[in-house]
């Protein structure tokens, strides 16, 4: 798949989530398969005046590339300084604009899905980043109500300049509730020239083959599904060449998939209690006990015995 001036070597790419995709799970993802990863969203304000937590958002490695910076914001003056600060800085191979976010607290500062109801100034941002920075630039969109809109919303941001879009294929109302309509993405790549990529319920092998096949898109985004199971890049990659499903991973396997991120957050000097803990619920999924271990890993005050709990996990 190219995007813009960026050839890529596969379809799967790992979607921006806050809290989620810091460098450390992004190169689990890389070493599972993933074609292209993204960074947490992140504040273009935050990274106008420097603040230490929109800066630590964008630490990333050689081994993270190719890699799209994902930025939020509600004006096109801030995208456009903040998106030449990143590239000047960062060197993202893509930089990807937020209108899909529905979280409360992003809503009301008038970023994300907010977006959606100001089309004009959807264009304007996408234009002015454009003529800012060398780099791709792709967009995250959701859909409207109204198919008509979506489309015409689709080609006007198309039109101001994006390489490729993004399509979450629910409204801003139903969040993540209501299955994805993929028929929109259907219809938006019979229409777009620049390739779209599809977002929303594909969680495993036989979802991503479906979309592909249904909507005929250029790539796939995996999201949720990906949260505590970097493996599903690959078990997705296998699937798609071969029609052959992998075994699962073992719990040894799987549990040591989360020493590897902690032993990656420390090496990028990265190490925060409250990230560990989150992660380390998530890749307690699927196992057997694994409630039990979650309310063990709730009730740890520190790292060294949240890393212990999760040792045992190998010994039940």
């Amino acid at each position: 798949m190219h995007i813009g001036s960026l050839k890529l070597p596969g379809k799967l790419l790992l979607a921006p989530m806050a809290d989620v995709t810091n460098v450390a799970f992004r190169l689990m993802c890389k070493k599972y398969g993933a074609s292209m990863v993204f960074s947490e969203m992140i504040d273009v304000e935050g990274i106008i005046n420097q603040s230490l937590n929109s800066i630590s958002r964008l630490a990333s490695c050689d081994q993270d590339k190719p890699l799209g910076i994902q930025l939020s914001g509600s004006t096109s003056t801030s995208f456009e300084k903040a998106a030449k600060i990143v590239e000047k800085q960062y060197q993202p191979d893509l930089i990807d604009i937020n209108f899909g976010c529905s979280a409360r607290h992003i809503i009301k500062k008038g970023c994300g899905a907010a977006l959606l109801s100001k089309p004009q100034l959807m264009s304007d941002i996408v234009k002015r980043v454009s003529l800012a920075v060398n780099v791709p630039i792709t967009a995250k969109m959701r859909m409207y109500s109204s198919y008509e809109k979506t489309s015409e919303i689709a080609k006007s941001l198309e039109v101001a300049g994006v390489n490729a879009i993004t399509i979450h294929p629910r409204t801003y109302d139903q969040n993540y509730s209501h299955s994805a309509n993929w028929d929109v993405i259907r219809k938006l790549k019979n229409e777009l020239s620049v390739p779209v990529i599809a977002n929303g319920d594909i969680v495993d092998e036989r979802s991503a083959e479906k979309v592909i096949e249904y909507t005929g898109c250029d790539g796939i985004m995996i999201g949720r599904a990906a949260i505590g199971n970097p493996y599903i890049f690959r078990r997705i990659e296998h699937y798609l060449k071969t029609g052959e499903y992998l075994e699962p991973l073992s719990k040894e396997e799987q549990v040591n998939d989360f020493f590897n991120y902690v032993s990656l957050l420390n090496k990028c000097n990265m190490l925060d209690y409250a990230n560990i803990k989150l992660h380390a619920k998530w890749f307690t999924k699927g196992i057997n006990g694994g409630k039990l271990v979650r309310t063990r890993i709730n009730a740890a005050d520190n790292i060294d015995m949240i890393m212990e709990i999760m040792g045992e996990i190998i010994d039940y």
